[in-house]
């Protein structure tokens, strides 16, 4: 079969040519679906793969921090807060930068950097291409930054991994782009997964972070690799919640309008912590020194922070706890999270190895519970509690600094197994979101790379083309060549109605479709007046059922370069109508008008179709 080409010069893998088949609906959904077999297997191999990375992290962030802080090679978790290293503290932290820019100027700079705003560039904007040495470059990068200090949690760099992971499945085997993006979001949700045992949150995460979309060729695979992760968490950290809390109860009304202020308060706090940190980073971007050298400086800020804050050294998982129990000191917290916030900020602005998911539950817990610390000293009997109150901040911040709406909700829910927490979270989180939307234009995953103007979706409607049928919106006039006249009486037709087609469909005179013809066909030079129009007509292969969708027919048209398809009834071969791409933007232009509150209505009882004959005068057939 012959090769052939996309618009990019890319070659289409012959297993995705189905269009060479014809239309028929039931050969493609057998095909798509062996094809999404084939991606969900791969997407379950890249979650036990990232799982098994996922510990190895994990391993590895213990192990740096036990040599770095207290001079002995184990893997048991010690937090470094617990160092007695007095001002040498200061200096661990930026000796973990100096390595992470290091390895990032002689290995990959795409290392530096949040994590997901990476992936979601990757997606927009390189065909989801990831470097295959990102696979092991961020994790061993990230436990150097996180392992001597870096305020960092473990997420961010196996949600970056386990995308590069995915990608890199993705490029040593012959599927699509949107195939390869698939696998990269399995993988990083799947590592995502592995670390907290939230399956549910990282699919919510996937749809609204990384696929921009919601159908079964991606979410299926993306939801078994999330089950996976979740299992392998099971297996190699443990069946509970990551985040126990004592158990809470069903708040009254009141207190569900306090915590949703709360969340309303939380979200202006992340738009100022949004801008903070790309403040940070651009003063970084005027530092006139070559940006390896950056990490180092902002680890030497971490360490003088750490020095005086310990608790804010290290994953810090344990704080997240601490604050959820309620049982800190009020002065504990408005250090952790004014500390923490700090300290990350720096980092992060530097470029080094890093995330933000962690460090985003960590300051907006404590910032919750402040809040609810003064207004129970305010209002004792509001009816709110300090644990409740941590919650719902910690996940209205990540809400609305991220605006994964969904994904902050049940992070929360799985996280701490807390169903109580379920109208709390949906109110704090609402108000959040919406402060973000209306008063920020980026979030802090999407504002870096909307700086190098790249548009990300924040949307995911259903598409406009695959809603409508051909049935439709095809033409009631459209004009139809018949097989028995001859190339003098075509011609002369066509000069005397000044038809501008290139393409034209042909019939025989029972109406059954045979196949195409172009112009340059009809008044080739050479051709013999005389011939019947079916002795030159192409394969009769390339048409639409009036079945199909008006997405089918522009993917058809865009694969032959057809101006016009004609198009079938379904069950039979005749020629019910004519496609153009002219009714295509005709009808997708009337549903963005209704979409817009417009009253359209697209509907056709009957086509007509005009067909030249021999010896007759054009005439009218009925469609079915």
């Amino acid at each position: 079969m012959e090769k052939t080409v996309n618009t990019n010069g890319i070659p289409i893998s012959p297993a995705l040519n189905y269009f060479e088949k014809g239309t028929n609906g039931r050969k493609n959904n057998i095909v798509l679906k062996k094809r999404l077999l084939r991606i969900s297997c791969l997407s379950v191999i890249v979650a036990v793969a990232i799982s098994i990375i996922a510990k190895l992290l994990i391993w590895l962030i213990n192990l740096v921090t036990n040599v770095s802080f207290y001079g002995t090679f184990s893997a048991q978790f010690h937090s470094p807060s617990a160092n007695h290293l007095g001002l040498w503290v200061i200096i661990i932290p930026a000796i973990g930068g100096l390595i992470v820019g290091l390895m990032a100027l002689y290995g990959s700079a795409a290392i530096r950097g949040h994590g997901i705003p990476e992936a979601m560039e990757q997606i927009l904007t390189n065909q989801s291409r990831i470097k295959p040495s990102i696979t092991f470059l961020k994790p061993l990068s990230s436990a150097i930054a996180i392992g001597t200090g870096g305020p960092f949690g473990a997420e961010g760099p196996i949600i970056a991994t386990g995308g590069a992971l995915g990608s890199t499945i993705g490029q040593l085997f012959k599927i699509t782009s949107n195939e390869r993006k698939v696998l990269l979001a399995a993988g990083a949700t799947a590592g995502m997964a592995a670390i907290f045992g939230t399956p549910i949150a990282a699919v919510f995460l996937a749809i609204e972070l990384l696929l921009f979309e919601f159908s079964p060729k991606s979410i299926l695979p993306v939801a078994l690799a999330c089950i996976t992760g979740a299992a392998g968490h099971r297996v190699l950290f443990g069946a509970g919640p990551v985040f126990p809390m004592p158990g809470l109860i069903t708040p009254s009304n009141t207190a569900l309008a306090i915590y949703s202020f709360i969340g309303l308060i939380t979200g202006v706090l992340s738009l100022g912590l949004t801008k903070i940190v790309y403040a940070i980073e651009d003063a970084f971007d005027k530092f006139p020194i070559h940006w390896m050298w950056w990490p180092a400086i902002g680890g030497l800020a971490v360490g003088v922070i750490g020095y005086f804050a310990p608790h804010t050294l290290g994953v810090g998982y344990d704080n997240i706890i601490n604050v959820l129990s309620g049982t800190m000191t009020l002065l504990i917290v408005i250090r952790l999270c004014f500390f923490k916030f700090l300290s990350w900020a720096i980092a992060l602005g530097s470029g080094t190895s890093g995330g933000t998911l962690a460090p985003l539950l960590t300051i907006g817990g404590a910032g919750g519970a402040i809040l609810g610390a003064v207004i129970l000293k305010l209002f004792p009997t509001s009816g709110i509690t300090l644990p409740m109150a941590a919650l719902v901040g910690m996940s209205a911040m990540f809400a609305g600094a991220s605006r994964a709406y969904l994904t902050s909700i049940t992070f929360a829910l799985e996280a701490t197994t807390q169903s109580h927490a379920l109208l709390p979270l949906l109110g704090a989180c609402t108000a959040s979101y919406l402060v973000s939307f209306f008063l920020m234009e980026n979030t802090i995953m999407t504002e870096k790379i909307a700086r190098r103007g790249v548009f990300t979706p924040d949307s995911f409607e259903a598409d406009l083309l695959a809603k409508l049928s051909v049935a439709q919106v095809i033409s009631d006039e459209g004009l139809v060549l018949s097989s028995e006249n001859t190339v003098k009486e075509v011609r002369d037709w066509l000069k005397v109605n000044n038809d501008q087609a290139n393409y034209f469909v042909m019939a025989d005179h029972n109406g059954t479709y045979l196949g195409t013809i172009c112009r340059t066909d009809i008044f080739r030079h050479g051709l013999d007046p005389a011939s019947l129009l079916g002795d030159i007509v192409k394969d009769g292969k390339v048409y639409v059922r009036n079945t199909d969708t008006l997405r089918t027919a522009v993917e058809l048209m865009a694969k032959q370069t057809a101006e016009v398809l004609p198009v079938i009834a379904a069950g039979s071969n005749k020629v019910i109508g004519v496609l153009s791409y002219r009714d295509i933007l005709s009808a997708y232009r009337e549903q963005m008008k209704e979409n817009d509150f417009a009253h359209i209505h697209i509907s056709l009882k009957r086509q007509r179709l005009k067909m030249l004959i021999r010896g007759r005068n054009l005439i009218n057939m009925e469609g079915e």
